[in-house]
């Protein structure tokens, strides 16, 4: 049997341990490139470039 809670945990001490389970932001860059909004670190959604050269394949060309 595991172990159980002896008092009450408090509205506040409880939200002091759920504040850190949030979202957080995204930072979009530039494409050098096509000049979109991309994640960074990662190759460009629309262009398929990442760090001056072409890594992912068009498929509209």
């Amino acid at each position: 049997m595991g172990a159980l809670p002896v008092k009450k945990l408090t509205k506040s001490r409880q939200g002091k341990r759920l504040a850190h389970y949030k979202l957080n932001p995204l930072y979009p860059s530039r494409c050098p490139n096509c000049r979109n909004a991309k994640l960074p670190h990662r190759a460009c959604p629309s262009c398929g470039y990442y760090k001056g050269r072409q890594v992912v394949g068009n498929e509209e060309e």
